[in-house]
């Protein structure tokens, strides 16, 4: 029994701390995900040995290193919970025709339950709605829906990464890039609010760092950091979403939001977890919204899934010009190590 709480700790121990090695492998990478996960095993690793262990002084070490490993996952977790700081702030007075509601849904390409997504979509009736790993056949079937959207970015792509972007709104000058990798969309447009306002949205999906897909975070960092110098070199507000195949406290997230000087409604308030929607305890926050200082929140929510492995997320934004000056202290700093690493990072592939 304390032979097995030894060595259930050690490994506890050495997968919340294995991501401080900043090596792009997927071996490195995926223990990012479960960090709220490993921390109510430690806690409870913690607990067992407390009540269970004799007190050597392998007891004491072992104390110390979980009492350890749980402050340090602490630390990580709680600007996701409203202990932290929020670094959007809600809206206080509504204008409507400065709001954009955004749908994200990540479909799951096998998925055939296309009258759930349909439902889902009627019902949240949002001003955008991007769809991800869509196919030829997840775009013929939704055309019931999307028919009362006039303006749409359509790439499907038969590999998963397929996306389809419909609106309300007003689009323009919109384009489909493949910033890294050939088979892999990211769409860039403006869109016209109701009053006018130009706001630049650019929609991604990188490859995730797994076996299977992809063994590297490598392209995925380089696409991300690549659409923040777009979104830093933006003379108008910038709204990037979409599936990011990483969790919101990852140290690339992080890079991501020094870089762009963007924004996430998530800190401070919640985790919002969208994947995996079949597994309760192995749930992460992978589809993501940012925006720029100019915004503020009115609602951010989890929708019904409809068979995915994802659930679907409605995020309403409120665009107010005064929003700049009250939040420009709320972005992360950018230091000079962080510069280097997000160099390092773009030059490869």
């Amino acid at each position: 029994m304390h032979t097995a709480l030894y060595i259930f700790s050690s490994i506890l121990i050495i997968i919340s701390f294995i991501p401080l090695i900043r090596n792009d492998y997927w071996t490195f990478r995926i223990f990012e995900y479960p960090r709220l996960q490993k921390l109510v095993l430690t806690a409870l690793s913690l607990a067992l040995l407390l009540i269970f262990s004799n007190k050597t002084l392998t007891f004491y070490i072992y104390v110390t290193l979980l009492s350890g490993t749980i402050l340090y996952l602490l630390k990580q977790i709680i600007p996701f919970t409203p202990l932290g700081k929020k670094q959007i702030l809600r809206v206080k007075q509504e204008i409507p025709d400065q709001t954009i509601s955004i749908m994200i849904s990540n479909v799951f390409e096998d998925n055939t339950n296309y009258k759930g997504c349909i439902a889902e979509i009627k019902k949240t009736d949002a001003d955008l709605v991007l769809l991800l790993e869509t196919s030829h056949e997840w775009m013929e079937q939704l055309k019931e829906a999307t028919d009362t959207y006039p303006y749409r970015v359509e790439k499907p792509i038969d590999n998963t990464y397929g996306m389809l972007l419909y609106s309300k709104l007003e689009l323009k000058e919109s384009e489909v890039k493949f910033l890294v990798e050939d088979d892999i969309p990211s769409i860039h447009t403006k869109v016209i609010l109701r009053n006018g306002q130009v706001i630049q949205l650019y929609a991604v999906h990188p490859t995730p760092p797994v076996p299977g897909e992809n063994p590297r975070s490598t392209e995925r960092d380089k696409e991300l950091l690549l659409i923040a110098d777009k979104a830093l070199a933006s003379k108008i507000p910038v709204i990037v979403c979409g599936d990011l195949n990483d969790v919101a406290w990852s140290y690339t997230t992080e890079l991501f939001l020094k870089t762009s000087q963007l924004l996430d409604p998530r800190r401070g308030r919640f985790f919002l977890n969208t994947f995996h929607a079949h597994h309760f305890f192995m749930r992460f926050p992978l589809d993501h919204i940012f925006c720029s200082t100019d915004f503020k929140l009115k609602k951010m929510k989890r929708l019904n899934n409809f068979d995915s492995d994802h659930f679907p997320i409605l995020t309403v934004l409120q665009y107010e010009k005064s929003a700049d000056a009250e939040q420009e202290d709320n972005t992360l700093d950018l230091d000079q190590e962080d510069r280097e690493l997000a160099e390092e990072k773009k030059e490869k592939c």
